[in-house]
């Protein structure tokens, strides 16, 4: 068996997911953060609409449930990946054309939240039929490192990618070319595109006598019947809804009121995602030697820790933004990792795909819907002159308070729950 995993049909379809990972990645950055609430303020949209439309990642998690039904009835998964793979990048293409287009600012704020909602939902939809596909050309013995090391280049060439990416979008801004700059920003979209599709073509095509077929009525009784797989929901409902509750009103405020540059943004997201890279590997083996419950929980401190400094977070204090986003892109390795395998370490390995589509798009829910809470916290305050008891507090600082405590709350139920039961694999 060991001679086959070292086959070069299947190292080539190794080395291709893990090429077409990083170039997904590259697209997921430009449709993020600072890139997007740039795109989103210029077509004319307020601070709390475009945390909104960023936020609609977590909702669109929900479409990884379709993944159970798709399974059941794709003739071909290999088609039906790069077939909806290359509708949802296409989508986000069009996102970036949208100010071009002749139209009133509300209409396009509907067309851009669209275009990330649906380009999104055909990401998710086929994202759990795609790990599966892929990694099953991985040893099982070590897909753990092969994720590692996944990770760790998407990373590494993402921070490349945004370096040059900011700086070549800060060019046109400061020539006064901001729809040379998003123009550009489509191009580049269209071409990791075509790359995504390539290797995409270069995996091989999957044994279909591996194609299980499960109803859904019996996967759904059989996760959601799991009482120590409920636990795992309940705590990802809670940490995702602490990081959506401010994570998409972040990018408004970096560029308009702590005044930063796109560039300078990329580069504060560049240290912070080494700093990811050096710890990604320690972190894992510091789980290791403990648990996953325990690696998450320390992450979740690594994270509260975060969230405290970002409280603190203002014009006359804008450089603690750093701090904050190393703080919280580190907590994002032991909280990534370890959500898989903790869930992993209660859940039946063939209904292992299903429960992850069932905790994102629950997670996802739980995000969004604090998302809009967070919206309407943040236009109160700015309709407030962002003063409260006449002190000069603004919108995001608040919602990094309320992430805060919804974190140190994540942090306590893991200790005093999830901590308590027994794992039945490693």
């Amino acid at each position: 068996m060991d001679s086959l995993y070292d086959s070069r049909e299947w190292r080539r379809s190794r080395n291709a997911y893990t090429a077409q990972c990083a170039f997904e990645y590259f697209v997921a950055i430009l449709i993020s953060d600072a890139f997007l609430a740039k795109l989103l303020k210029h077509i004319g949209l307020d601070d709390a609409t475009v945390g909104i439309i960023a936020s609609l990642v977590s909702f669109s998690f929900l479409f990884q449930l379709l993944s159970i039904p798709l399974m059941q009835r794709a003739g071909s998964v290999k088609r039906t990946v790069i077939v909806a793979d290359t509708v949802s990048q296409t989508l986000f293409l069009a996102v970036y054309l949208i100010p071009f287009l002749p139209a009133s600012p509300a209409l396009k704020g509907v067309l851009a939240a669209a275009g990330i909602l649906l380009g999104y939902a055909f990401k998710y939809a086929v994202s759990s039929i795609l790990f599966r596909w892929a990694n099953s050309y991985v040893d099982p013995a070590k897909r753990g490192d092969f994720s590692a090391v996944k990770e760790m280049i998407s990373l590494l060439s993402g921070i490349a990618f945004t370096l040059c990416a900011g700086f070549v979008f800060d060019r046109f801004e400061a020539g006064g070319n901001l729809r040379g700059g998003f123009l550009v920003l489509a191009g580049t979209v269209f071409v990791l595109n075509a790359c995504c599709l390539v290797c995409l073509c270069l995996i091989r095509r999957e044994d279909p006598r591996e194609r299980e077929h499960r109803p859904l009525c019996e996967v759904l009784r059989a996760v959601l019947g799991n009482r120590d797989f409920l636990h795992i929901l309940v705590l990802a409902c809670i940490w995702d809804a602490a990081r959506y509750l401010s994570a998409g009103f972040l990018g408004t405020y970096k560029t308009e009121d702590l005044a930063f540059t796109v560039g300078t943004v990329q580069i504060i997201n560049m240290a912070a995602n080494l700093c990811r890279f050096a710890v990604s590997r320690p972190f894992g083996r510091y789980s290791d030697r403990t648990s996953y419950a325990h690696g998450f929980r320390m992450a979740l401190l690594i994270a509260a820790a975060g969230f405290a400094v970002g409280c603190l977070t203002a014009p006359s204090t804008r450089w603690l933004i750093v701090l904050y986003s190393i703080l919280y892109n580190v907590s994002l390795a032991g909280t990534n990792q370890n959500s898989f395998n903790m869930t992993y370490s209660y859940v039946e390995p063939e209904y292992m795909v299903q429960a992850m589509a069932v905790k994102s798009s629950a997670g996802g829910i739980v995000g969004f819907c604090a998302s809009l809470a967070g919206s309407r916290i943040l236009a109160a305050v700015q309709e407030n002159g962002n003063r409260i008891g006449g002190v000069t507090v603004y919108g995001q600082q608040i919602l990094l308070a309320l992430s805060l405590l919804l974190t140190l709350a994540a942090f306590l139920y893991t200790r005093f729950v999830v901590e308590k039961q027994h794992a039945v694999r490693r």
